[in-house]
Formats: structure tokens, sequence, C-alpha cells
């Protein structure tokens, strides 16, 4: 159980805060690069750790990500006009490249030199996998860019996706990295769900429905063993990888199916973006598995028409079908994976009141993830190195293996766990 304190430490990350200050240190999914398409594109707004950004595409084709607000009279630079390489203002012209250098003062005389004095807040961007990413932290810190296995494949190769969840980054993530919700609230849709149909595994899965929890560090997280019995000689692991600050991959089920990863990043301290993505990383997806996708089944989500919004939310009870529960379609009457999630996450509030929890034996891996964050932000604020940015940190996978009882998971799944390019994961 933590502390208010504690859990306010772990939930503020605006300018200046503690877990602010670190997770400023990472580069942060920002937006999917298809928001802004082509160059001079319209300006998108963008939210992230509190602070209201537009991102804009150049006539280069570069991505710039600035301070929302004009640096002279504050007007909003949505409404700026996209053109010959630099955002300007519609109120009195002013116009910003990406870097936030003001390269045209159309309401200044002639000759005047006031534009070499401002400097518009901008944050570097790159794009990989799909997705524009941004830095904003301390530019002398600014870690080599995320080499994430699924942000390094052609886009064949993965199927990126976003929604809007209205609770705080982190008991989303927490969310993430529970394996022992699997068994109940998702147990009536597996058979059905594409990734996890027809699998070795989901009977191991279902059969043993009391998993054994075991969680240890690793150089860029934590790695999360479930254990289930299989028989007398044998377990089924199940090995999540947890990556500094917010990204998870989900063990696969079967080699035959698409990796499963999510990144759960602040908008502010009540909402949140959570990122799914599905990918494989030895051939192109198929027209089906993304057609699914797609349509929001699995791990993605049906959206409200030309929005981030998902259809099935708090104010239509997440469009919970109580047949569907006596009938035992549904354990919770929520349609699909992903709602089923975050329907009950959002349902303990936009911050969670931590102080009220009665954390058991499974939730070993939400104790750990919190402790690391903590001690990753004394850290950050000592000026120290912090887990989770090296790109070696990132070439991991996760698993599902079976393992002959006496045999730690870290050590029958060494080889499971790294990513290797071209390679074939190992599953169950």
């Amino acid at each position: 159980m933590l502390t208010q304190e504690q859990n306010e430490r772990l939930v503020r990350t605006g300018p200046g805060t503690e877990m602010g200050d670190l997770l400023r240190r990472y580069w942060i999914p920002a937006l999917l690069a298809e928001e802004i398409p082509e160059p001079d594109c319209p300006p998108v707004r963008v939210q992230l750790l509190g602070e209201r950004l537009i991102a804009f595409r150049d006539t280069k084709g570069r991505v710039g990500l600035l301070d929302e607000m004009c640096s002279h009279r504050t007007a909003s630079l949505f409404f700026a006009r996209n053109e010959e390489c630099g955002l300007r203002c519609a109120y009195h012209g002013w116009k910003y490249d990406i870097e936030g250098n003001c390269v045209d003062m159309p309401s200044e005389p002639v000759g005047s030199r006031f534009r070499e004095r401002i400097k518009h807040p901008a944050y570097p961007c790159v794009e990989r996998g799909g997705v524009v990413w941004t830095y904003m932290g301390p530019a002398e810190l600014k870690p080599a860019p995320p080499e994430l296995e699924w942000a390094m494949l052609p886009g064949s190769q993965r199927f990126v996706s976003k929604r809007l969840q209205e609770t705080n980054f982190l008991q989303a993530m927490e969310g993430g990295i529970d394996s022992s919700h699997v068994s109940f609230a998702h147990r009536f849709n597996m058979d059905d769900d594409p990734m996890h149909a027809g699998t070795e595994g989901l009977v191991y899965l279902k059969n043993d429905t009391r998993p054994k929890f075991e969680v240890s560090e690793s150089d860029g997280g934590l790695l999360i063993g479930a254990r289930r019995t299989v028989d007398e000689e044998r377990y089924y692991w199940r090995v999540t990888q947890w990556i500094m600050p917010w990204y998870t991959i989900i063990p696969p089920f079967g080699t035959h199916n698409p990796l499963g990863a999510h990144a759960w990043v602040p908008i502010d301290d009540e909402t949140c973006w959570a990122w799914s993505i599905n990918y494989h990383p030895t051939r192109d997806l198929r027209e089906d598995e993304v057609a699914s996708m797609v349509r929001g089944e699995g791990i993605h989500a049906k959206y409200i028409p030309g929005t981030y919004r998902t259809l099935a939310n708090a104010g239509n009870d997440y469009l919970i079908d109580r047949q569907a529960q006596r009938d035992k379609r549904s354990f919770s009457g929520v349609e699909g994976i992903a709602a089923q999630d975050f329907s009950l996450q959002e349902s303990m509030g936009p911050i969670v009141d931590r102080t009220k929890e009665r954390l058991g034996t499974s939730d070993a891996a939400i104790i750990l993830a919190r402790r690391r964050l903590l001690a990753a932000a004394e850290t950050a604020r000592g000026g120290g190195p912090v887990p989770g940015l090296a790109p070696e940190h990132h070439r991991v996978r996760s698993t599902s293996v079976l393992l002959p009882k006496g045999t730690p998971f870290q050590e029958g799944a060494q080889e499971a766990l790294v990513a290797k390019p071209g390679e074939e994961f190992v599953s169950i």
C-alpha cells in the first residue's frame, strides 16, 4: 500500500514535478505520423505531460513540435498557416520554423533584428515505426532514439493505433503488467480473439486461473513471469517485458500470431494516450489480420468516427450487455479485450487512491514497477542514469514457454527474451 505522498509523486507529470522530470528524459510517442500526412498539411494539437503543443510537417517534410501559444500575444498556433517551412501565426504573422526560430516578423519595422531574440519553445522529433516521437528533456541529456522491435520494422509488418483513456497513465500501465486479470476479465473471449484462438498456451491459461508470479529487474525495467502448472514435470511460463517508463510487450500465443505491445503516455494527470501495437518480426501482416485490427478487435478499439475516443466509454457505460454476461459470452459484459480493460481501469476514477488498495502476491509486478519508477525519479533528480534509455534496453521480446519445474524462467527463457532481427520468436 502506498502513502498519499508516494501516490502523488507517481501520478503528477507536469513541468517541474518529480515524475514529469523523469518522463521527459525519454523519447515520447507524441502522435501517429498519419496525423500529419504530407508537407504543409494542417497543424495538429498535441498535449503531453500537461503541455499544450502544436505538431506540423513543414514544406521539406520535417516535423516540428512547438508550444501552442505564439510568443507574441499568445494566440493559438493551431490557427496558423503552415507554409514555406514554417508556421505563421494568423494574428500578426510571426512565423516559426521547426526549431522554434522566429524567421519572419512582419509587424516590426524593416531592418529590425527583434526576431533574432525570439526563441519559441520547440521539441526535437524523430519518425520511426509510424510514430512521431519527441524529446522534452534537457538537451544535453537527450538519449539515442528508441529501438523497440516494432518501431524498427517495415510498415507491412506492424500496425499501430492509439486511443484516449480517461485515467492517469499509471493505472492504465499497471493494467498492462497485471497478468492475473487475463484469466477472469477476458476468460470468455479468448477463444474468439484472433490473436489467441487455437493455441496450446490458451489451454494452460484457462486450466490454471491461479498463476504464481516471479518478478525480477532487467536492465530496462522488469521481467514478469506468470507460472501455471501443466503437469507433474512442467510449468507454463508467460513472461512479460516492462520497459521503462511505460512500455509493455505482451507474451505471445503461438508463433503464427503477431506479437502485441503497448505504451501509456500521459496527456495530463487525468488522461493518457493508450498505444497498441501488433507486429511480426519475420513476415508481413496478413490482410485479414490488418482488417481485424482496423475494426478495433483484439488489443485495439472501436472509435467514435473522426476521433481517437472509444465508441464504448463512460458516457454509455461501455455498452455493457448484461445478457452476454449472464450467458457467459463476456465475463464483464463489455465487448472487446481492450474495452474490458479500460472500462475497469476508468471505473477507478481519473487518479486512483492507492492508499485504499490491499495488494496480494499476484500484484508483485505492480509493486516493483512503482518502486522502480520512484527510485529512477530520485536518481534523475540527482543527475544520474535511469533505466530504459539505452537502445539495447529496447531490443527485447516477451515469450511463453514450457520449462521443467525447478528451472528459473530467467535462465530457461533467456534466449527467447532477446529480440534478434529477422529471427522467429519463441511461443507456445
